[in-house]
């Protein structure tokens, strides 16, 4: 369980700062970050970071898709931590 926790920590901080990066890029005209590196890192384990970074650097918050991925990403995340606290993990090698 803990492991999860710190990987979606983990995963969340990249996605907060690479949604800060490519907003800084935009404002000065260089290369992008992709968008499906961002809605990868949100779904895959970012979305509380990739939403945090959408709001406090008012970026890609007018894409519906943005707001869908990040929103499923931590509906699925969060439930993913719930059955894990819930029902423990048993770990047989």
């Amino acid at each position: 369980m803990i492991y999860f926790g710190i990987f979606l920590a983990a995963v969340s901080l990249a996605a907060f700062i690479l949604y800060g990066a490519d907003k800084s890029k935009a404002r000065r005209g260089a290369w992008r970050i992709p968008e499906k590196v961002l809605l990868s890192l949100s779904f895959f384990g970012g979305a509380a970071g990739g939403l945090l970074g959408m709001v406090l650097f008012r970026h890609k918050t007018r894409h519906w898709y943005f707001w869908a991925v990040n929103f499923v990403g931590l509906a699925w995340q969060l439930a993913a931590l719930f059955l894990l606290l819930h029902y423990g993990v048993a770990v047989s090698l």
